[in-house]
């Protein structure tokens, strides 16, 4: 294991040794994301794995990152469909009854707006993170999939104004982690560390135990 982590941590580095990519390859080493040990996706998701997989390539093409979306739903909502958080967000794909409402209205084949549906959850989620990723630029596939899901969690208008900030401050506005991910545009503490946690939790915790299901948008084990 020990040698194959060496082999992805000279990888990362000589694609980008700026301290964001070095925080990065720290926090996957840390988190197991290299270890084939890393535990299995939970008997609860294969009812939902050949749904996500179609959906997300309907949207993203062949590649498209499924493990990255199985990851976000096992997130969100422990893939119990009929999920309700203390805040009231909903489903598999846990949105805000306000979101479903205006997804529903943007995208024609989601009208039906039925949060508690897992096919419709699925598609909806695949289909918003797509929309997110349109308006977000970044130096990689990583480090934009990381804004689009931050994006998700708390609004891509808070992506942007912290990315404006990081750009204010001297940052990079053009990576997530360690740059766009250090600072903060207004959000409260609490929301703020919930916001930052979603998508290193998403793409550098869960996301390896699925990758049997299609790719991921961070750096994979060779």
């Amino acid at each position: 294991m020990w040698r194959r982590d060496c082999k992805m941590a000279n990888r990362i580095r000589n694609r980008d040794s700026g301290p964001g990519q070095l925080l990065l390859l720290l926090i996957l080493l840390l988190t197991g994301a290299f270890d084939s040990d890393a535990a299995q996706p939970p008997a609860a998701s294969q009812q939902y794995r050949n749904d996500l997989i179609r959906n997300a390539r309907l949207d993203w093409g062949l590649n498209a990152p499924v493990a990255d979306f199985a990851a976000q739903l096992h997130q969100e909502s422990g893939w119990n469909p009929r999920a309700v958080s203390p805040v009231g967000a909903q489903g598999l794909a846990q949105f805000m009854p306000s979101t479903s409402e205006w997804i529903s209205q943007l995208m024609p084949e989601l009208q039906a707006n039925q949060p508690f549906s897992p096919a419709w959850s699925i598609r909806a989620l695949t289909k918003y993170n797509r929309w997110i990723w349109q308006r977000v630029n970044a130096a990689d596939d990583c480090q934009r999939m990381a804004m689009t899901l931050s994006g998700y969690n708390g609004g891509l208008g808070w992506v942007q104004r912290d990315k404006k900030l990081a750009a204010q401050r001297g940052l990079d506005s053009q990576r997530w982690f360690g740059h766009v991910a250090a600072v903060n545009a207004g959000r409260s503490k609490a929301n703020w560390r919930e916001n930052r946690h979603y998508p290193q939790r998403i793409l550098l915790e869960l996301a390896p135990r699925y990758l049997t299901w299609g790719g991921r948008s961070c750096a994979e084990p060779a």
